[in-house]
């Protein structure tokens, strides 16, 4: 379709340093382009994204945004007119199976020139990232970023009215943008925006560069949301933030996050859950909010890294394995059925064995419910990918199996804990393994595979566990 690369905006990362950027609160109507709307008409679009629940929520908010120019849902790339991939940067394979897909879409957009293909998201909030696409994918028409997603309706129509290929990825944070349209991918569990970006700069970690500077949205706009979706009878909401626990830091009032929690508690739905934690930031009113309210799941993923301070220093924790391991201790002491998971990166440049099983030992020490593991990634201008590293390949791989053991123990443990004890399990539809079966996770986000009624789907149900597996339960429905 288009015939032009037009550069708009590209990322320049000595701006998305800066922390000193303002922002602002919008409360928009959304125009749609008239050109646009007639493009627009019998015309249908797919959505495939990568990475983590920030994303997925971009997603809701792009499919909004599409629905109101007049686009339906397609349900696959071969029956659709505009193909969005919604990219994810925190390690390397993620790009890769991004640039894999988007070289699979070339021989479509051959036999369907019309076909308008975009890529956004936090991967091409990167300037090789984008390089990369406009040089080898020319079959590309649009490429955007995360500060803009709310300009997506005029960005298309750009393109569609010059016919070019566009390039808009902006390095300054957007306004916070509210009464935006979503389309929410289930009817009965919510992802809810309470934060934007992130000023910690973990030295490995891209985020900050491509979600930018931390920003709160007010807790009015939080609660109105929240209880919107309760009135339309959800039964879960997950609160979304790179780190939850800073919310409110940069609003000139007294929000808090242990404050915000609370006041969603108080609404009323069912079940209260939040992500993700930084332990710095992790207070104990915060703990004290979690234990007060039966709604808020005692489910609390607080990624630690590593368990060796000086393997922490580097990079750029800002806290000890002794005050992880206070907090962790906190936690347990005030709320005594949590379930704890964590984060742990295998292989940080130079870490020497002996570091290494400081990680194996603290592990041991908190008895994780569950853990996501990662082999070290270096991510292009971050402070760790510019150290040389001296471990092998091989090595980090042997150790990442010998943390995986040890971790399953204890996951295993505690699985084995729950056969024959009764627990609320919200149903989320048909066993991806087995389609005669339903599934659902417990409060603290166990798995539960069982037999059912369809009817069940997003229902909070009690099942009495039969069998235990390291990542997920087998269970029957209990009648009351």
């Amino acid at each position: 379709m288009a015939n032009k690369c037009i550069y708009s905006s590209l990322p320049d990362s000595d701006i998305e340093r800066r922390r000193n950027l303002s922002f602002d609160f919008s409360y928009p109507n959304f125009d749609v382009p008239k050109h646009l709307a007639e493009f627009a008409k019998g015309k249908k679009y797919f959505i495939h994204t990568y990475g983590c629940q920030a994303n997925y929520r971009d997603q809701e908010i792009m499919a909004g945004l599409l629905e109101k120019a007049g686009f339906s849902e397609g349900f696959s790339e071969q029956n659709a007119d505009i193909i969005i991939l919604n990219t994810c940067a925190v390690r390397e394979n993620a790009e890769q199976k991004v640039f894999g897909k988007i070289g699979d879409l070339k021989s479509y957009k051959k036999d369907n020139p019309d076909v308008i293909i975009c890529v956004c998201g936090c991967m091409v909030q990167q300037r090789h990232a984008i390089e990369f696409i406009t040089d080898k994918f020319k079959h590309v028409d649009l490429i955007f970023g995360t500060h803009n997603v709310t300009s997506l309706l005029d960005m298309l129509n750009e393109v569609i009215c010059k016919r070019i290929r566009l390039v808009d990825v902006k390095s300054i944070p957007g306004d916070i943008v509210e009464n935006l349209p979503s389309v929410r991918q289930s009817k009965f569990k919510a992802f809810v925006n309470i934060s934007y970006g992130c000023d910690k700069f973990c030295t490995y970690c891209i985020v900050p560069y491509t979600r930018g500077k931390e920003r709160s949205r007010k807790m009015e706009d939080i609660l109105k949301e929240v209880q919107e979706l309760k009135d339309n009878n959800y039964q879960e909401v997950t609160l979304l933030g790179q780190n939850v626990n800073a919310y409110g830091k940069d609003l000139k009032d007294e929000s808090t996050f242990a404050k915000l929690l609370e006041e969603v508690a108080k609404i009323g739905i069912p079940r209260v859950r939040f992500l993700t934690s930084h332990p710095w930031d992790f207070t104990s009113e915060i703990i004290d909010v979690i234990a007060k309210y039966d709604n808020i799941m005692k489910y609390i993923h607080l990624p630690v890294q590593s368990g060796s301070d000086e393997i922490l220093r580097l990079m750029g924790r800002r806290y000890t394995r002794e005050k992880y391991l206070s907090l962790a201790r906190e936690i347990k002491e005030k709320i005594p059925n949590v379930a704890l998971t964590t984060d742990i990166i295998v292989g940080f440049p130079n870490e020497t064995y002996e570091q290494f099983l400081d990680t194996v030992s603290l592990c041991r020490e908190v008895h994780y419910d569950s853990a996501f593991t990662f082999i070290y990634s270096p991510r292009n201008n971050t402070p760790a990918a510019k150290i040389k590293d001296n471990v092998t390949a091989k090595e980090k791989s042997k150790r990442f199996r010998e943390l995986v053991k040890a971790l399953e123990e204890d996951i295993s443990k505690y699985a084995e804990d729950m056969v024959g004890k009764v627990y609320d399990v919200l149903v989320e539809g048909p066993s991806e393994k087995d389609p005669q079966m339903l599934s659902g996770y417990t409060e603290k986000n166990k798995l539960v595979h069982f037999k059912g009624d369809i009817s069940l789907v997003g229902k909070i149900v009690k099942i009495k566990i039969l069998e235990s597996h390291t990542y997920s339960m087998i269970g029957e429905l209990v009648n009351e």
